[in-house]
């Protein structure tokens, strides 16, 4: 796919949902649908008007899917859950004519994938699982607690250092401090949507409906992740039947930026189910 046809594709969204509004982008010119998930940096960044960088940054997949990244609703009550998040995203499904998609979560955005397949199977076809968790643990705990307390102190660039601190590993790491620093000039106005996400992390429980995920899964995590810890992925796994489970060593919860061979072991397991329903 050409580079302006990848960018003619590219659109900005914001569509009804509960009562209020998300803002979405899409991007890509393959039939099948794909969902992307991100974290709680949705918090302090929406996808609003990010569909060109996106486009580019992930051409690989618009190949083979109609891509779509979704923000969490604007105006989020407190005590939102990652179940109400999933919730939203059936509505939204339904709105767009999305009767079912690929559906790859990271960090918070996979809570909200697996309340999807739990509660809304038929939604899912497959399911990429990133650095995410089924529970609550001491290491969410810690690094979510610390970003609370800062945040109530209105310390962005503590969160943000804290973040690449937690996130990266090795030379990268040094990178991540230089970056974070310089994103932490975009100073939000207040910090209620980034708690409300963060809290629902701590209360996101599904451990012991996992095994109602039926639909292909592939599961990716790293060894040294300081944010919601390996075993949390591990976890996943075993109760997912027939899942998949990638362990990247020595990476922490930002290997989905940090490795390079990262979206493309995500694809290749995406591709690989478009090839399983051709048959």
């Amino acid at each position: 796919m050409g580079t302006i046809d990848l960018v003619k594709s590219a659109k900005n969204g914001v569509i009804a949902v509960g009562g209020t509004d998300c803002y979405y982008i899409s991007f890509g010119t393959g039939t099948e649908p794909l969902i992307m998930l991100p974290g709680v940096g949705d918090g302090f960044k929406t996808a609003k008007g990010v569909a060109v960088p996106f486009a580019l940054m992930y051409r690989a997949f618009a190949r083979y899917f109609k891509v779509y990244v979704f923000s969490r609703r604007n105006g989020m009550p407190a005590g939102f859950t990652t179940a109400d998040m999933a919730d939203d995203l059936d509505e939204i499904m339904q709105r767009l004519g999305i009767g079912s998609a690929h559906v790859f979560g990271v960090s918070q955005g996979g809570m909200i994938a697996q309340q999807l397949a739990i509660r809304h199977p038929d939604r899912v076809k497959s399911l990429v699982l990133a650095v995410t968790a089924s529970k609550p643990n001491d290491t969410m705990k810690t690094a979510i607690g610390t970003w609370l307390d800062m945040a109530d102190r209105d310390d962005y660039r503590g969160i943000m250092v804290d973040t690449a601190e937690r996130s990266y590993t090795g030379a990268y790491l040094r990178r991540g401090r230089i970056m974070n620093k310089a994103l932490a000039f975009a100073k939000p106005k207040d910090y209620t949507r980034f708690k409300i996400l963060a809290k629902s992390c701590l209360e996101h429980d599904v451990y012991d409906e996992l095994d109602k995920i039926a639909c292909p899964t592939l599961i990716l995590g790293a060894s040294r992740d300081k944010i919601v810890n390996a075993q949390a992925s591990v976890d996943i796994h075993g109760k997912i039947a027939g899942s998949e489970l990638f362990m990247y060593e020595g990476y922490s919860h930002g290997v989905y930026e940090q490795a390079k061979d990262f979206n493309d072991r995500v694809l290749a397991f995406l591709v690989d189910r478009l090839a399983q329903q051709g048959e």
